[in-house]
């Protein structure tokens, strides 16, 4: 069974990121639609798997974490105009039926992603 599944690792504290909420787009051709939405827990991941099973599709797809509000939190941004705010991540699912695990790498000037297991 397919499933999507992401975590946030503060990496300037070297810890989880907990309370990032991050949202989940389908993307079909210029219209994002949201179809997830949920926080970080005190391990850095969801409660559960973004999307999994049937709901897990072949397509693109976008991951929005809500970085600044956490940066901003933890005391490592401040200010109106943040450095890194909401952090976009699209990628594709080729194959519905695997286990696309999409986390998030962050700190107050820089971010990274990779598809783990």
């Amino acid at each position: 069974m397919g499933r999507l599944t992401t975590h946030v690792l503060d990496t300037a504290r070297g810890k989880p990121a907990a309370g990032v909420k991050i949202t989940l787009y389908r993307i079909s051709g210029q219209s994002p639609r949201k179809i997830a939405e949920t926080v970080t827990n005190a391990d850095g991941r969801t409660d559960a798997p973004m999307l999994e099973g049937a709901a897990l599709t072949v397509g693109s797809y976008e991951l929005v974490f809500a970085a600044g509000a956490y940066l901003r939190e933890t005391g490592q941004a401040a200010g109106e105009v943040l450095f890194l705010d909401e952090i976009p991540i699209r990628f594709g699912v080729a194959d519905a039926g695997q286990h696309y695990h999409v986390p998030l790498l962050i700190s107050g000037h820089a971010y990274s992603t990779y598809r783990g297991s």
